[in-house]
């Protein structure tokens, strides 16, 4: 379990699959997030890469999300990147940014890690936002990089943070 100022990451299980195939079939989420009109199966998948981290985001007792991680473990390129997503009813109060630090944190000082990627969508601002509050700095649109759920292509936005740049 890793404990940050305002959450508690522990990793997911079979448990949490209804919570938080429920989080992502609300609009605010289900939009940024794929995975068909049953998310179910897709956060079932997500737990069972065994090249994936994920970890249920409790905050007052209570799962509010998830975040994962996945490491690139060549030597040469190393570094992990990151995906979280958030209950809309908990928006605004800082949890994801907190949810942000606290795996950084862990993976900077158990795993070593030194450089952190993550992914959004280009249009999704209010995550930018968030991601940018942790230290996160744009490197580039990568063009048509996702086909949304409405069969379209859309832009994403590769951000990274090294260990030295994390605010907070």
């Amino acid at each position: 379990m890793l404990t940050g100022r305002s959450v508690v990451l522990r990793p997911a299980t079979a448990a949490d699959v209804p919570r938080l195939a429920a989080i992502r079939a609300t609009p605010e989420v289900r939009r940024w997030w794929r995975g068909g009109d049953d998310l179910a199966p897709a956060v079932r998948a997500d737990l069972a890469d065994e090249t994936t981290t994920v970890y249920a985001i409790e905050h007052d007792g209570r799962v509010a999300g998830a975040i994962q991680w996945y490491a690139e473990e060549d030597p040469d390129y190393r570094h992990a990147s990151l995906d979280v997503f958030l209950d809309p009813e908990t928006h605004g109060r800082g949890l994801g940014p907190d949810a942000i630090r606290t795996v950084i944190r862990h993976l900077i000082d158990a795993h070593g890690h030194h450089r952190f990627t993550i992914d959004p969508a280009a249009g999704n601002s209010q995550a930018i936002r968030s991601y940018a509050k942790v230290g996160f700095r744009p490197v580039g649109v990568l063009r048509r990089y996702e086909r949304g759920e409405d069969g379209r292509w859309h832009d994403g936005l590769l951000m990274d943070l090294l260990a030295d740049e994390l605010v907070g």
